[in-house]
């Protein structure tokens, strides 16, 4: 059974990543045209291209993407306490817990495409499609924090400073859990 949890648990995270990676992808308004973002086109298209006929967008949020991203952990939860007791209930407390950890995945996200797109700068250099899109995807979140430091002669420090922030949400978001466990007790 943890086998099976297991791979369950995993193929929902990564989906609810590449859903997150479309919405980011449609707000930052990258070159879809781009071979990695045709995959990520092409690997939730069959879900969201009839959710997109009932739950419009708004504005350049991808709503249809973001909502199935919520079922899906929101499932995750649900078969989280069937694999671990053989009961399946749905609790209120998911809905929350639901809400902090599909933001949580976002900043996963953002975390793990900050330090691709480092580790590319020192071997592509720009030169590759992926590198294009990384680059489309992390710049709207980097620009704002190299406005703010002062100038360090060639040395980038705004990913730091942008793991940095993710950081500190990330205890943020252990301290809700904290308040938000004690308020349902």
């Amino acid at each position: 059974m943890q086998f099976l949890s297991f791979v369950l648990f995993t193929v929902l995270d990564l989906y609810v990543s590449v859903l997150l990676l479309r919405v980011w992808m449609q707000w930052a308004r990258a070159d879809f045209y781009n071979p990695f973002s045709q995959f990520v086109v092409k690997i939730t298209q069959p879900v969201l291209g009839p959710l997109r006929r009932i739950i419009p967008s708004i504005g350049p949020v991808d709503t249809a993407s973001v909502l199935f991203a919520y079922l899906l952990i929101l499932i995750k939860y649900i078969a989280g306490l069937w694999f671990l007791n053989g009961v399946m209930l749905f609790f209120p407390l998911y809905l929350p817990l639901s809400l902090i950890e599909l933001l949580s995945a976002a900043g996963k996200l953002v975390f793990w495409l900050v330090i691709i797109r480092a580790l590319m700068s020192w071997i592509s250099q720009g030169r590759n499609p992926v590198d294009q899109l990384l680059i489309q995807l992390t710049e709207p979140l980097l620009h704002p924090i190299r406005r703010l430091l002062p100038s360090m002669g060639g040395l980038d420090l705004s990913p730091m400073i942008l793991m940095l922030i993710l950081y500190a949400l990330n205890y943020l978001k252990a301290d809700v859990l904290e308040l938000l466990v004690t308020w349902m007790r």
